[in-house]
């Protein structure tokens, strides 16, 4: 191949992802206009006297240092008790459980309906735990809380009304906002933080008011169980890391509708870890593009509108952003040794970039007036883990899409809520992936296309690749940091545990 058609077809290369990033650019920014039409949501008025039976499935998984708290936010609830299950779905293979039965005894005692389901079996990990616990659930409706969540006391009281009118026999889930137990514990928490709340207030609402469809969260909502059990959608399954994504559109491909509670707040722990956030990050994109094989193709030919089949293939497809971010660094530095200008075709891909800032701003405007500037000051960080995170989630996409199968790898959790709190002590903290060598060289290739630009002159690409720079730069310094400080720290070896102790450590 000559210079001249390699020149050429680096440049069709480098277009297509310029575009591709262009498209969900403009799609955050249609997001951001749809949302201003949204309306609070209020309570039906044709509500039963009689509130229906709820089981309450929390399913975990070595979970010592939060599971107490979990389990007593949700004995506190204000419903019901004889309308009221509590399951734990315990898949754990430490204290974990020893832990949770003394707690469940003690919850019993009270009066409090719960039960400590054991596996010794990971079998379809939490999709599998779901699915087992529905054989003894009591409950016509299901809700659903992961282990690092702190409902309030009147989750069940505000959310069951909403599907018990006449007009709401077809809702099939819905779906709280989640809120934070420690944005402020650290730069990296608050960048979450932003992050989660843009998915949250903007995207979730905005399709919502769109009436297009959008996917239960796993935690923080309500399954009504007859959607759950429908023959045409199917019930949990495992084959997907998120079976939470894949059981939501089943249902609404099945014609259950969804609801979104913006007002409904279930607050969580968000990880402190930076290895930990990449585990999650990993996961969600290798689930959500599992999911976009196994329905997108349902998706497309369903009988919803067509911009509602779009917007379905966006979300499900929105963790392709970061293959075509790692596509663009790779040959931005080609086609400057080829001669070609890259920020030719960058420059529609800078205005569609307006749509993300924009979508976090008003996520947070809508929040807190008060503290949004505040909050969204974080954008740089995020946007830098943004760019770094793209090895990471690349590598998840691509085994998603080459049907490579792995173990359903857990977010550790750490109670960790004040910056006093510490979870470099534990030994759920991750150690150091050796990915960070990719992240450290893909840094330097940066760089060099940072030095290759300057010197010709294309002082436009610079900052681009800069960003790119910082970004693997921002991942291997605070993961090989925190990694020293956690040595430094010595994790704890979990047989060194007592119950007794943990139990009076998370009484809180």
């Amino acid at each position: 191949m000559t210079a001249g058609w390699l020149a050429l077809v680096v440049q069709i290369v480098y277009a297509v992802g310029a575009i591709g990033l262009g498209l969900y650019g403009l799609h955050a920014l249609w997001l951001t206009l749809r949302l201003q039409g949204s309306a609070p949501l209020s309570l039906p008025a044709d509500i039963p006297d009689e509130l229906p039976r709820v089981t309450v499935q929390l399913p975990v998984y070595n979970e010592r240092h939060v599971v107490i708290r979990l389990l007593d936010a949700c004995a506190r609830f204000d419903y019901p008790r004889a309308q009221l299950q509590i399951q734990l779905l315990d898949d754990s293979t430490d204290q974990t459980t020893a832990l949770l039965q003394q707690r469940v005894d003690e919850w019993r005692q009270r009066g409090v309906n719960v039960e400590l389901l054991h596996r010794s079996q990971r079998t379809g990990y939490k999709a599998g735990a779901l699915r087992d616990g529905l054989a003894s659930a009591t409950g016509d409706f299901i809700a659903l809380f992961d282990a690092d969540f702190e409902p309030p006391v009147d989750f069940l009281a505000r959310a069951i009304p909403h599907f018990l009118s006449d007009a709401a026999a077809r809702i099939g889930f819905v779906q709280a906002r989640w809120g934070h137990l420690n944005r402020d514990y650290s730069v990296l928490t608050n960048c979450q933080a932003l992050a989660l709340d843009g998915h949250f207030v903007v995207e979730q609402a905005a399709r919502q008011s769109a009436g297009y469809p959008f996917g239960f969260n796993g935690s923080g909502g309500v399954w009504r169980r007859a959607c759950i059990e429908d023959p045409a959608v199917g019930g949990w399954q495992a084959d997907t890391l998120c079976e939470d994504l894949d059981l939501s559109y089943r249902a609404q491909l099945a014609g259950w509708q969804p609801l979104f509670l913006p007002d409904l707040v279930a607050p969580a722990e968000i990880p402190p870890q930076l290895l930990a956030f990449k585990r999650q990050q990993f996961r969600w994109a290798k689930g959500s593009v599992q999911t976009l094989k196994k329905l997108g193709g349902a998706v497309w030919r369903s009988d919803w509108s067509l911009p509602a089949r779009l917007a379905g293939l966006f979300h499900l497809g929105n963790y392709l952003i970061h293959p075509l971010l790692l596509l663009l660094l790779l040959i931005t530095p080609l086609l400057l040794l080829l001669g070609v200008d890259p920020f030719g075709p960058l420059a529609w891909l800078s205005f569609a970039s307006v749509g993300p800032p924009l979508l976090y701003a008003v996520a947070q405007r809508r929040l807190s007036r008060r503290l949004w500037l505040r909050r969204w000051a974080y954008l740089p960080v995020l946007t830098l883990l943004g760019m770094g995170l793209c090895l990471n989630n690349t590598l998840a996409v691509w085994q998603a899409l080459t049907n490579r199968s792995g173990p359903f790898l857990r977010t550790p959790k750490f109670s960790v809520q004040d910056r006093a709190d510490s979870w470099q002590n534990s030994s759920y903290a991750l150690a150091l992936d050796p990915l960070v060598l990719g992240e450290g060289l893909l840094a330097l290739y940066a760089v060099g296309g940072v030095i290759l630009a300057a010197a010709q002159g294309k002082w436009w690409s610079v900052p681009f690749l800069l960003l790119y720079a910082a970004g693997f730069a921002l991942m291997v310094g605070m993961g090989v940091g925190q990694s020293l400080r956690w040595r430094g720290k010595g994790s704890r070896n979990p047989a060194r545990f007592r119950v007794a102790d943990l139990v009076k450590s998370q009484g809180r």
